[in-house]
């Protein structure tokens, strides 16, 4: 046989190295979380601030001033939105007294139910309360641990950051020298979709934010400000955040109201912002930025929270996002784009080559695929 001839595709080889590598990955990244995920954040971060330092530097700002100036600023505009939450929490907690004899209460009022309707002894609901209570502390436990891990990630962040902005350009030679020049089409589809969906996924959170504490106050709830904001802020966790940020206010309105149908209120609210927000507010702010269907979006959130936590579930949507765009440009693994892409809203203007790879496939063998203009 000649030299030249090129070795026959092993299919079962190829699939072999490619979930060795995936492992190792996986493994890595677990092990070294507390490492990756504060690069993870400052990458993303560095990426929506990118263009903003850009217009600076086109108006004879220096490179290193030009990223002070946006991060001092991001940095005052995070701490004045930290110290409005701060100061509901304050008065949150100036209410505790006053908020547990209501709980007593309402506890006594449950247990006569549970006694009457249900038939469970005391013996048992108290039981029941040393599990729930046990359950409860393990879980603060975890809460002030990862707390101080919380800490020490947002002041890595920063610096990550100031680091990979100010080095952009070796990072820029680096992959020129590595690939060629047309392979790195996937560069401004990782912009583009970072940009538009973090951008979007901030309005989309203050907008949920507001709708929220207009209609908890509009209920007439204790500490509706507080609540709003947080359900707002926990959306950026998708599908898992509404419902979490749902079950705080129902329990405050179950033990400051006499009356269940303010809790019932509470579900009607956020039912209505939750319709709004899936079908109108994020569709025409976000758009088509990531387009990950929702079987692959709960998939990746499960993984995420899996391997990283709380920080792994806000990181997947838009990690699975770049995952497709570096899908669609390997050459084996492109037809995955398929499974990973939301085709909900029928046809529509390609935003990235992954985008492109999905209307090529479907049309094999028919039309002539479209050409992407980068």
């Amino acid at each position: 046989m000649p030299d030249n001839l090129s070795k026959p595709f092993d299919r079962l080889d190829y699939t072999y190295k490619l979930l060795v590598i995936i492992a190792i990955s996986i493994t890595a990244v677990i092990l070294a979380q507390d490492i990756i995920i504060p690069f993870a954040f400052a990458g993303i971060l560095s990426v929506v601030m990118l263009p903003v330092i850009k217009k600076l530097e086109d108006r004879k700002v220096g490179t290193a001033l030009s990223i002070t100036i946006v991060l001092f600023t991001t940095v005052v505009i995070l701490g004045l939105f930290i110290w409005l939450i701060v100061n509901q929490m304050v008065s949150l907690v100036a209410d505790l007294p006053n908020l547990q004899v209501k709980f007593e209460t309402f506890i006594d009022q449950m247990s006569r139910t549970l006694r009457r309707d249900f038939g469970i002894s005391t013996a048992e609901q108290k039981n029941l309360v040393g599990e729930m209570m046990r359950s409860i502390s393990a879980y603060l436990g975890g809460i002030l641990l990862s707390t101080t891990n919380i800490i020490s990630t947002l002041v890595q962040i920063p610096i990550y950051i100031f680091l990979f902005l100010i080095y952009r350009d070796k990072f820029r030679l680096f992959f020129l020298s590595l690939l060629k020049s047309e392979e790195l089409i996937w560069k401004k589809d990782v912009e583009r979709v970072i940009q538009g969906y973090i951008s979007g996924l901030f309005l989309v959170t203050l907008i949920i934010a507001a709708l929220n504490t207009i209609g908890l106050l509009a209920l007439g709830l204790e500490h509706a400000i507080f609540f709003g904001i947080l359900s707002g802020i926990l959306t950026i966790i998708p599908y898992v955040g509404i419902i979490i940020g749902a079950l705080f206010p129902i329990i405050m309105a179950l033990i400051t109201k006499d009356s269940i149908w303010y809790a019932i209120g509470v579900v009607i609210v956020f039912s209505i912002v939750q319709f709004l927000e899936g079908n109108f507010i994020t569709p025409r702010i976000t758009g088509s930025k990531v387009s990950i269907n929702a079987l692959a979006a709960i998939i990746a959130l499960l993984i995420g929270g899996k391997i990283l936590g709380i920080a792994g579930m806000i990181l997947a949507v838009p990690g699975i996002g770049l995952m497709k765009i570096l899908l669609a440009h390997t050459h084996r693994l492109k037809s995955f784009v398929i499974l990973l892409e939301d085709d909900s809203g029928s046809k529509k203007v390609p935003e990235t080559t992954a985008d492109v790879v999905v209307q090529q496939i479907e049309r094999e063998g028919g039309e002539e695929p479209p050409t992407v203009s980068q």
